[in-house]
């Protein structure tokens, strides 16, 4: 008898141990993070280094204004601990597939996140684009440095709560973020200071965080929204302006390429420079961040100085 008891003591062991290095597997195993876009993805890279890779939904070089969800990308949201968006201003087409999603972390949605209303700035009256109908607001967060810092810690609040056995190393991930954002903010401050007061035009209303945060003279827009087509009558004040000495630049996005940039500046002295808002040759390494916001005032900086 006491044989028997020996071994199914033993044989409970061993379920018991299994059971637990399971228990132990699973725990170890990190979090599925996803973002719709790569900005955020770099956003966030940041956050979980340490822990976890994030990955993008969205390709390089593909736009969320004129995206179409795939059947492999419903697939992939399901798989995701975490799916980070922005909301439906931006990435509308995910709208319908995140109504019920229990992992979505949706950006616009935190009151703690400055957010430009359009109709409270001079110049945005006019808005009403597919935006307009998800609360009029200018979804291009990513852009502001100081709506990155508050995104990130959105983020990182999240990321804790879902896999609180790493909190503390979120944490000093966001510290570390904030002490990066702010030397970096003070380099382009200081580099954009000489062509703060030089005018420009650009492709797609999407930068507006950014001038804002950094002060620079932006005179309009060929459009609101990548997929709507300029206006007649903007296109003639645009022209108009070009011909006079107080535009130093225009500037094309490489997601799309536009005759109506070449027809309307052609003949005019006007440069010609290119905005990436989506970061698309960008390595996605340490750092990359911050290599996007200074890769945009590098373009500022080339395209506005004569």
């Amino acid at each position: 008898m006491p044989r028997i008891l020996s071994h199914a003591g033993i044989a409970m062991a061993m379920v018991f141990s299994i059971i637990s290095n399971l228990a132990w597997a699973q725990s170890s195993t990190p979090i599925k993070v996803m973002t719709s876009i790569k900005p955020l993805q770099l956003i966030t890279q940041e956050l979980t280094k340490g822990v976890t890779d994030s990955e993008v939904l969205l390709a390089n070089n593909t736009s969320p204004h004129d995206y179409a969800l795939k059947p492999s990308d419903v697939r992939k949201l399901k798989e995701a601990d975490i799916f980070i968006w922005v909301g439906p201003g931006l990435e509308s087409f995910l709208e319908g597939a995140l109504k019920e999603s229990q992992n979505a972390l949706q950006l616009d949605q935190y009151d703690s996140i400055d957010k430009f209303v359009y109709d409270e700035h001079e110049g945005h009256e006019h808005h009403d684009d597919g935006h307009h109908h998800h609360g009029n607001y200018d979804p291009h967060l990513w852009l502001g440095p100081a709506q990155a810092q508050q995104m990130a810690k959105v983020i990182v609040d999240k990321l804790s709560q879902i896999d609180s056995k790493h909190a503390a190393q979120y944490t000093a991930n966001y510290e570390s973020f904030v002490e990066q954002l702010n030397a970096t903010t003070e380099k382009i401050k200081q580099q954009l200071a000489p062509v703060k007061d030089h005018g420009y035009y650009v492709f797609h209303d999407a930068y507006e965080y950014y001038e804002q945060y950094f002060g620079l003279k932006h005179l309009g827009a060929f459009t609101v929204s990548p997929d709507r087509r300029p206006g007649a009558k903007s296109l003639i004040a645009i022209r108009t302006a070009l011909q006079g000495d107080q535009v130093y630049c225009v500037f094309s996005e490489p997601q799309f390429t536009p005759a109506v940039i070449d027809s309307t500046t052609r003949g005019t002295k006007v440069s010609h420079g290119v905005l990436d808002p989506l970061a698309t040759d960008v390595a996605v390494q340490p750092g990359a961040y911050f290599q996007f916001l200074q890769q945009l005032a590098d373009n500022f900086t080339q395209c506005l100085t004569r």
